[in-house]
């Protein structure tokens, strides 16, 4: 369960980064009923905020890095940026956006792990991160595909603190990692990571990658609006026992998300 009380290691942030901003503020405006609010329009500034029911939910802004895919970005709140930059270094990661101060909001950085996952870190200032999670239209869930769950799970548990309880999936699916922050009971994991063979990991020639899972009323009228609307389903909907029915899909411009309508309890 994710919550915004944002301790430790714990997701308090997302943004996409978008080729073509009005067209995707508009395709998940569609699919997930975002409100998009512009911060701006200019050159070195496009992007502003997407909000559900008046509540911040994520961020978008113009892909400027030569070469990278359009994707979704998943921050995790630290106490000290610098001092988690450290802490990637030393396990081996890559530091690919230094530690920096977005005026009294807060401090970002963002990296990349030993085989190539990026992710981010959010040190708040007056800003914690998202206003609204775990609802319909909200971020519920971060996940990683990666080709070694053994270096995943050594790397973030060194950086993050993370505790992991693994479990097998139905089907002879394999093992799936649960993802705890550090001292938190089982109640409050808020994501999970799966090794695929390098082969599967189609959307970045072989390198793991992290995305968001986004909670939905119904997960068929979901994906018939992102079909509906550019977008393609990779896998599903389908109902995964324990969990809820989901589906893996892309937007437009390839960017992947996963959205659920959670198993009722």
């Amino acid at each position: 369960m994710i919550t915004t009380d944002f301790v430790p290691g714990s997701p308090c942030w997302l943004d996409l980064g978008a080729p073509d901003v009005r067209a995707a503020a508009s395709f998940y405006g569609t699919v997930l009923g975002w409100e998009y609010e512009s911060m701006g329009e200019g050159q070195d500034m496009e992007g502003g905020m997407f909000r559900k029911d008046g509540k911040i939910v994520a961020g978008l802004g113009k892909l400027t890095e030569e070469g990278a895919r359009s994707a979704w970005m998943i921050y995790y709140s630290v106490p000290d940026a610098e001092a988690t930059t450290q802490a990637v270094e030393r396990a081996g990661g890559t530091v690919r956006v230094a530690p920096m101060d977005l005026d009294e909001w807060g401090r970002m950085a963002q990296y990349s792990d030993p085989l190539g996952g990026q992710f981010a870190v959010w040190q708040p200032g007056t800003n914690k991160g998202v206003e609204l999670v775990d609802d319909p239209g909200s971020l519920s869930w971060t996940e990683l595909y990666t080709s070694d769950a053994a270096a995943a799970k050594e790397f973030y548990g060194s950086v993050f603190g993370w505790q992991f309880g693994d479990m097998e999936l139905p089907g002879g699916g394999g093992m799936y990692s649960l993802i705890t922050p550090a001292g938190l009971p089982e109640e409050r994991m808020h994501g999970g990571l799966m090794q695929l063979r390098e082969e599967d990991l189609t959307l970045t020639n072989g390198r793991p990658y992290w995305h968001p899972v986004f909670a939905v009323d119904d997960c068929d009228a979901a994906v018939a609006k992102v079909t509906g609307n550019g977008g393609s389903a990779q896998m599903g909907p389908e109902d995964v026992e324990g969990v809820g029915r989901l589906a893996v899909c892309l937007d437009p411009s390839n960017a992947d998300f996963v959205v659920l309508t959670p198993a009722r309890t």
